[in-house]
């Protein structure tokens, strides 16, 4: 039994040391489009609205925000990706917004622990630090000019003759690229003619659009495993608990709890939170087995054990993380 809980814990401790990185999203409040710069290294290529980087391995990093449109100064500040009260990994958040004054700054507005798995939205750039090319959605079209000419295409004869004139036109299938042919003969009576010939170019264009990760050398994305960015904020998630709270039944608390996350993700701590909500263990464990996939940092679920009176509660749990 010892054997079998200690590797569970390992197992669910062991992502910590591949997401030991934090992460830096700044985003225009007012969708100004901007140059993000990271201790010097640019790391957009296109002017955006919505840069993240992540994969920063310092505790701090000097920002800079150069504006598309140059008339507006760039703005400069040093970035902390520490918790200053944890020393903890963070997923730092700020936003670029208009003072009162007119003057573009750069606020802070949130920091919460390093997701497990991040899956960007549409609107977002999203690069790893270190690495020139991006990881978010990109497209590129290509057009392609193709010119043919028919000079003697075959088809349908029509011949006219009469008074000394003889016309014969070809009108190409299309099979053999399309087209007109004219031959216009003349005869004067002294045994000579004269010829006229035309043909006719066909261009034809070609547009092919293709959606990818950047350019050809980005990396893919790494693989959502929660499907989850950020947990719920602090108003939302006392929302949630006062929703639960006000269920009268011990069933009718579990479905509103699990209908909640089915729309959310959470963190370990608020999984604990509503576990204490319910009152018998078996509640508790239900709970706590639905929400291990919409959580953003797993690798702290192993905590969850504590919520639990009951050995057997606390091992089923485990195996559940293992498996």
């Amino acid at each position: 039994m010892k054997r079998k809980l200690l590797f569970s814990l390992l197992v669910a401790i062991a992502p910590i040391v591949s997401f030991a990185q934090g992460c830096i999203t700044i985003f225009s409040e007012d969708g100004d489009r901007f140059f993000l710069v990271l201790n010097g290294v640019k790391q957009n290529a296109a002017a955006q609205t919505n840069v993240r980087v992540d994969m920063l391995s310092s505790e701090y990093y000097s920002a800079r925000i150069l504006f598309e449109d140059k008339s507006k100064p760039e703005i400069s500040k040093n970035i902390p990706v520490k918790d200053p009260a944890t020393s903890d990994w963070a997923d730092v958040t700020y936003k670029i917004k208009r003072t009162k004054d007119g003057e573009l700054k750069l606020r802070y507005f949130s920091a919460t622990p390093v997701p497990v798995a991040y899956n960007p939205p549409a609107d977002m750039y999203f690069v790893h630090y270190g690495q020139a090319a991006p990881v978010g959605n990109a497209t590129s079209v290509t057009q392609t000019t193709y010119t043919t000419t028919t000079s003697n295409p075959t088809g349908a004869s029509v011949n006219v003759n009469g008074g000394g004139l003889s016309m014969n036109v070809n009108v190409g299938d299309g099979v053999n690229g399309g087209g007109l042919n004219m031959n216009v003969n003349v005869n004067d009576g002294m045994n000579s003619s004269y010829s006229q010939n035309s043909s006719v170019t066909t261009t034809t264009t070609r547009t092919t659009t293709t959606s990818g990760g950047g350019y050809n050398d980005a990396p893919p994305p790494p693989p959502a495993r929660a499907g989850c960015g950020y947990p719920m904020d602090m108003n939302s998630f006392s929302d949630a608990k006062k929703t639960i709270g006000n269920a009268s039944f011990e069933d009718t608390k579990l479905s509103t709890a699990k209908s909640i996350l089915s729309a959310n993700c959470v963190t370990t701590d608020q999984v604990i939170a509503i576990c204490k909500m319910f009152s018998y263990e078996a509640s508790k464990l239900d709970f706590a087995k639905f929400a291990y996939s919409k959580t953003t940092d797993r690798a702290n679920y192993f905590k969850v054990a504590n919520v639990f009176s009951f050995d057997a509660s606390k091992t089923e749990l485990n195996e559940f993380i293992a498996q």
